[in-house]
């Protein structure tokens, strides 16, 4: 449940209507409490008060008409500027990146605050009455209205200064890795607990995991289609604790599930009931799209859009492409140093309960680099860089199996590049990177020997 929730609050944060939703309900409740005190303390038959309205009703009705008018015009001008620059986003960025702009709290903002303060306007306007009988005018009301327009203003005049910042590149992908940033403390935690409590998230490698039979076993089926956003791990181990169960996952947060495909193998399989499906089921919550929950791969694939869509031909934009290995290689330095988690998660008394598929390095390494690799293997500006960001995510990289990854995307970009560049000199260069590369993988220095009418290559 804690998950589902946590879910849910997590879309409504990257709503658009979230935050101006709350800032009309503020309008709604202080409209309410202003004109509760101009009736109660302020108002009386011929008293003035410089520091609030004290003009007529007619005047008052005049000011709260004007600037509510105003109000809702400037917001449906904000809301079209928004439309035109997702659209903008969304052609030369990727339609995956329209969510970025969508949950900027500065452009809530703004929104929110051209509507409230209509709302506010339109609701102190209702109350003014200039019959003798019941004349009020809500004077302290009309004076927050003028000075909500005021701000108004200001937040306009921030808002075409914050849009004009919001579509250039360095800033999308900023934004995109201070994502990517958070997903990862979020998943991967640079602290997890001392080291006797590690134990119990951790396999023993001589643990003996159960060898059992098919008709033992019984697959629990998913029930519905689309991308795995978030698992509740702890419903999960809940679940096969009470029922004395081993699952093992198919999925991880990010992969594509289809009706009908195997979700979990459970063992033993003799106490899989309907129930126990459906119980199942619920605890893997699918969406029509990959979200940052769970999933660092997203975030990856985000820059990695950004990337690739620079170097298209019709846009053509390699230093853009170049910013985002940059942001890539960072984030890549970062996780080689933080702890991945275990694949067997064990329960109270260190039993084995669940197998899941968990998240490994040399994964990120293939997302970050794969389609960046294929679509430049003409370009020798971001080839050479590519490898120079290897090197530099190997100079932080400990563990054997990790630089073995980089190593091997080294080889590939070093090759698929090397018969595409028509000019000797960028051959060189190429060249040259490879070897600090691999020089600072092996810790050893490689030469190499280049010809360039062959396909093979000699290292020494």
């Amino acid at each position: 449940m804690r998950i589902k929730i946590r879910n849910f609050w997590y879309r409504v944060q990257e709503s658009f209507w979230f935050l101006p939703a709350v800032m009309a309900g503020a309008a709604i409740l202080l409209s309410f409490v202003t004109i509760a005190i101009d009736k109660v303390f302020l108002y009386r038959e011929g008293a003035q008060h410089w520091w609030i309205y004290s003009g007529g009703p007619d005047g008052a009705r005049t000011v709260l008409s004007v600037i509510a008018g105003s109000m809702i015009t400037v917001a449906g001008v904000v809301f079209s500027i928004t439309i035109v620059v997702l659209s903008l986003a969304s052609s030369q960025f990727g339609p995956r990146l329209i969510r970025n702009f969508m949950n900027v709290r500065a452009n809530q903002m703004v929104l929110g605050t051209f509507v409230s303060t209509f709302i506010y306007g339109v609701l102190v306007l209702r109350t003014v009455n200039a019959t003798v009988e019941a004349r009020f005018v809500p004077g302290l009301s009309v004076t927050i209205t003028v000075v909500m327009s005021l701000l108004s203003l200001g937040v306009l005049i921030y808002y075409i200064h914050n849009v004009s910042e919001s579509i250039q590149a360095q800033n999308i992908i900023a934004r995109v890795r201070r994502d990517l940033d958070k997903a990862v403390d979020r998943i991967f935690p640079e602290e997890l607990g001392h080291e006797e409590d590690l134990t119990r998230n951790s396999i023993n490698r001589d643990y003996d995991i159960p060898t059992v039979c098919d008709h033992e076993v019984c697959q629990v089926k998913a029930d519905h289609s689309g991308y795995l956003q978030a698992v509740d791990n702890d419903a999960l181990m809940r679940i096969a604790v009470e029922e004395n169960l081993l699952i093992h996952l198919g999925y991880h947060p990010g992969n594509f599930i289809t009706r009908g495909s195997v979700l979990v193998t459970v063992w033993p399989g003799d106490k899989v009931d309907e129930t126990l499906s459906e119980k199942i089921n619920t605890i893997f919550i699918v969406g029509p799209e990959r979200t940052l929950e769970q999933d660092v791969e997203f975030a990856i694939s985000q820059l990695v859009e950004i990337a690739v869509r620079a170097l298209s031909p019709g846009i053509n934009d390699p230093i853009t492409a170049i910013t985002c290995i940059d942001w890539l290689g960072a984030s890549l330095c970062q996780l080689a140093n933080r702890k991945m988690l275990s694949s067997h998660r064990l329960d109270e008394q260190s039993r084995l309960r669940v197998i899941c598929k968990p998240f490994v390095f040399e994964k990120m390494v293939d997302a970050a680099f794969n389609m960046i690799r294929q679509n430049s293997h003409s370009i020798a500006a971001v080839s050479i860089h590519l490898l120079e960001t290897i090197a530099t995510v190997a100079a932080q990289t400990p563990k054997k199996e990790d630089r073995a990854a980089l190593l091997r995307h080294a080889a590939m970009v070093f090759h698929g590049c090397k018969e595409r560049l028509s000019a000797d000199d960028d051959r060189e260069d190429l060249e040259k990177s490879y070897e600090a590369a691999i020089e600072i993988l092996n810790g050893e220095p490689v030469r190499i020997t280049l010809n360039p009418e062959s396909d093979s290559q000699q290292q020494k």
